[in-house]
């Protein structure tokens, strides 16, 4: 989320990130929108102090005895009320509108070379490069012809299940893959520092929008739904009723009690009642969740409305979870095999620093995502993307892209890890700061990477470690999560 103040401060800087990532310039625009909605804050605090002056003379008339005054000014007090009511609802529109804006623009990258300009994924430039691709004495095959000759990999009962993009796997090749995520894990919590942590799968509509991934990616979602009950609606009637009627100064220091009295004291009943009933219509019959595309959504928002100490960061979280896509995006796409599914697991790396340490994280995140493929011995090599080519968040990013043997005509590099540190952007979104020595809260800073995708690994392990007749060999550091297994032969 960009800070519009930034960008009142800086429009030309603002407007040549937007450029770099294939954008229009937006500042002119921003900065006459936000000026509309602070002249409406002018004309309602003029209100609210004319408001509170006439109700103090309305005491000193009183008390003066000076009825006939006393009566003109509760007139205008009255009048008042109601037009504060009517001011009120302009900055909350143009707050609404703004934010919404700003809500759909990425995060900026970082100044080039250190991300390099470009528009796609032909602007990305190598970092470096691991290991070399293996020779074989016949064709590798792709993993989905090596796991249906397994017989541990079906599609099509995956389709009559829930369509296309599911795979089931059976016997070797399941254990296979929790073998994968568990040694991730252990290397992860063990040698790289990070905490394990086992997050929500559903999540709510603020969480989504921490992480960047609502509004504008709405799309690429899964949603689930849950019936609200006539109580749970009319409460949340209440609470938009106190939305909409309360000022925001007051509005967070109120108990709901007070909130009650309050309108009762400032407010028409006609008014309230006809609030009441527009807001009650307004409430849906269900409430959202989605299921996460990325445990990155849970576990960075674990710091969301809150203060830290800095003596607490870095703060390293992992976690191994399934993940849920819709890829709306993607048709047509990777429509073979399980290179891109709906749902596939995924170790995640997130980490939450400070402003000044950030930068040394992502290179040390790469470091520990990069470590499970050396490990693994698996041929990859890392990419900086460009800055047309970034995720939505990011305002730098990795991605690591290991060989897969049976892919194309002869072999291709996919996509198994993107590593990325996004500054402020997501904290502004979560409101997650921190507190340093001086007292003072600042935004945090956010990171987040695959440590890395499971199914991808998976792949990459049976396309690399195929041998003639379709059986797989099991890498050394997986065989004592296979029981000792070997290697995975064909159904007999």
């Amino acid at each position: 989320m960009h800070d519009i103040k930034a960008i009142r401060d800086n429009p030309e800087a603002f407007d040549a990130g937007l450029k770099r990532r294939g954008l229009e310039p937006m500042s002119e625009a921003l900065i006459g929108l936000d000026e509309h909605r602070r002249v409406a804050i002018r004309h309602l605090e003029n209100a609210l102090a004319r408001r509170n002056a006439a109700s103090k003379e309305i005491g000193e008339a009183k008390k003066k005895k000076d009825n006939a005054h006393a009566d003109d000014l509760m007139i205008e007090v009255a009048q008042l009320k109601r037009a504060i009511l009517e001011l009120e609802k302009t900055p909350k529109e143009l707050d609404a509108k703004l934010a919404t804006i700003l809500a759909g623009i990425p995060n900026l990258p970082l100044p080039a070379p250190e991300v390099p300009d470009g528009i796609d994924e032909h602007g990305n430039v190598q970092r470096h490069i691991f290991g070399k691709a293996r020779e074989y004495g016949f064709k590798p095959k792709p993993h989905d012809e090596l796991g249906v000759g397994l017989g541990a990999m079906d599609f099509e009962t995956a389709a009559k299940l829930s369509g296309s993009r599911f795979v089931v796997l059976k016997r070797q090749l399941a254990r296979l893959e929790r073998a994968i995520g568990q040694f991730m894990l252990d290397l992860h919590t063990s040698q790289h520092g990070y905490t394990e942590i086992n997050p929500p799968l559903l999540v709510r509509d603020a969480t989504m929008f921490g992480t960047g991934q609502l509004p504008k990616f709405r799309e690429d979602q899964f949603r689930a739904t849950k019936p609200l009950s006539s109580e749970e609606r009319v409460l949340e009637a209440n609470k938009r009723l106190h939305e909409a009627l309360i000022p925001a100064d007051k509005l967070n220091v109120l108990t709901w009690d007070e909130k009650h009295a309050y309108l009762l004291e400032n407010v028409d009943t006609a008014d309230i009642l006809q609030t009441v009933s527009d807001k009650l219509a307004g409430v849906p019959l269900e409430e959202n969740y989605w299921l996460i595309p990325t445990a990155e959504v849970s576990l960075t928002n674990l710091v969301r409305e809150s203060i830290v100490d800095e003596k607490e960061l870095p703060m390293r979280l992992t976690a191994l979870t399934p993940c849920f896509r819709a890829e709306a995006g993607a048709a047509g796409r990777d429509t073979r095999g399980m290179i891109r599914q709906h749902q596939f697991s995924k170790v995640e790396l997130v980490s939450i620093t400070t402003p000044e340490t950030s930068r040394d994280e992502h290179e040390r995140m790469l470091a520990c995502a990069e470590e499970v493929l050396r490990q693994l011995d698996l041929h990859y090599r890392v990419m900086t993307l460009c800055a047309g080519d970034m995720g939505f968040s990011s305002q730098k990013t990795y991605d690591i892209e290991v060989w897969m043997p049976g892919q194309g005509d002869g072999g291709a590099f996919r996509e198994i890890s993107s590593c990325s540190v996004c500054g402020d952007f997501q904290a502004r979104r979560m409101d997650a700061r921190s507190r340093g020595p001086d007292g003072k809260p600042r935004f945090v800073h956010t990171l987040n990477g695959s440590g890395t995708a499971v199914g991808r690994a998976l792949i990459a392990i049976m396309e690399t470690y195929q041998q003639q007749g379709g059986s797989i060999a099991v890498p050394d550091v997986l065989q004592p999560y296979m029981g000792g297994v070997k290697v995975i032969e064909p159904e007999k």
